[in-house]
């Protein structure tokens, strides 16, 4: 197609032109103006950053109200206090001097303000939480627990999924998807290391083929256990002294025994995709009414329904926490010094082929 082009030539040492003198000052004004709405948002923002900072100055923390984050968005968090909610942004000047990010479980001093104050960022926000009333986060208290993901393999640098919970609740799937028990002892290694109780939970019991109660793991690992006997294999964790649970939200096996170990607890539940972690929650508490995914034909492997950590209170006391299915977990503060010390049947040489094999790879994770 012929003819010359609409747009003019491209300038290529406007820098230069400009020291020479060679450039017309009143054209590079024009060049550099400001459209009107683009002056007003910059003048705004300018307004009501000097006015956060004036308050900022003025304000003693130790007086604010103290809540907790139940979930956290890209650039705000909510936070519970005193039966409400409020949608808060975290102060940057603390955003800058923080170590990590803010997480859920984490307990913040923060500071009601107007809801003009921060209402321009709320773009891409569900509009249940547009409607809440504003706070600013001006302080995070100190964390008792922690659980991180697996940036933080080595235990360097702390990135933190949970904080302040008391218990972890491992679900394990008997059946669809078939258990991974790698996983499962890194999740206890996390648990252990983060300050957490770890609690085992074997789902699904209605979808395995045998009948009756099976037999349980004998006391010792000399002989080798059946990874594909989930519930010989399940049970050989009682020898290691964690408390285990047998559910099926199906047939409503189990119920009452789960809401005894979650009651006045705070309980991160965790697991592989697709092990019926929402299913439980709703089985315990259905007015929850949380997402429940399908396990995918093809692969045989849950498919992802929660997508966040969020914090829920039950009815019948304490709260838990839903975390997105994790594949993996970070170590904070294990070595390969001290990752023995997770693992006493390696210790005492009575572990099986798996519970070695387990070991191995973490301990090569591990590797500087």
């Amino acid at each position: 197609m012929s003819g010359k082009s609409k747009k003019g030539r491209r300038e290529k040492d406007l820098t230069s032109r400009y020291l020479s003198g060679a450039l017309d000052e009143d054209r590079l004004d024009s060049l550099e103006a400001f459209k009107p709405s683009n002056k007003e948002r910059a003048q705004g923002k300018i307004l009501r950053t000097s006015q956060l900072r004036q308050e900022e100055s003025s304000t003693d923390t130790s007086t604010l109200p103290i809540g907790r984050v139940i979930q956290v968005f890209s650039l705000f968090c909510e936070v519970e206090f005193d039966g409400s909610a409020y949608l808060c942004v975290i102060r940057k000047t603390l955003q800058r001097i923080s170590q990590t990010q803010l997480v859920v479980g984490d307990f913040v001093r923060f500071r009601i303000v107007e809801r003009a104050g921060i209402a321009e960022l709320q773009v891409g926000l569900p509009a249940e939480n547009q409607q809440l009333p504003q706070g600013v986060v001006e302080e995070v208290l100190p964390r008792k627990t922690i659980l991180t993901r697996a940036a933080s393999f080595k235990g360097i640098v702390q990135h933190p999924i949970v904080a302040n919970a008391q218990q972890m609740l491992i679900v394990v799937s008997a059946q669809q998807p078939r258990p991974k028990w790698g996983l499962v002892d890194r999740m206890l290694v996390a648990a252990l290391a983060g300050g957490l109780e770890p609690v085992l939970c074997l789902n699904k019991l209605d979808l395995l083929k045998t009948t009756g109660e099976p037999e349980s793991a004998p006391p010792s690992g000399e002989q080798d256990l059946d990874p594909a006997d989930p519930v010989l294999a399940f049970d050989y964790y009682a020898s290691l002294g964690y408390r285990l649970l047998k559910t099926s939200a199906a047939d409503q096996i189990g119920l009452d025994a789960l809401r005894e170990t979650l009651r006045d607890k705070d309980t991160v539940v965790a697991g592989h995709s697709g092990v019926g972690k929402s299913s439980l929650i709703n089985a315990i508490q259905s007015s929850l009414d949380l997402r429940v995914g399908q396990i995918s034909r093809y692969t045989n492997k849950g498919i992802h329904t929660t997508t966040s950590a969020r914090r829920y209170p039950l009815d019948f006391g304490g709260s838990i926490i839903d975390t997105p299915g994790v594949k993996m977990l970070g170590l904070w503060q294990v070595t390969r010094e001290n990752l023995i010390d997770y693992f006493p049947d390696i210790a005492n040489e009575t572990a099986p082929t798996r519970r070695r094999e387990s070991y191995e790879r973490i301990l090569e994770s591990l590797r500087q």
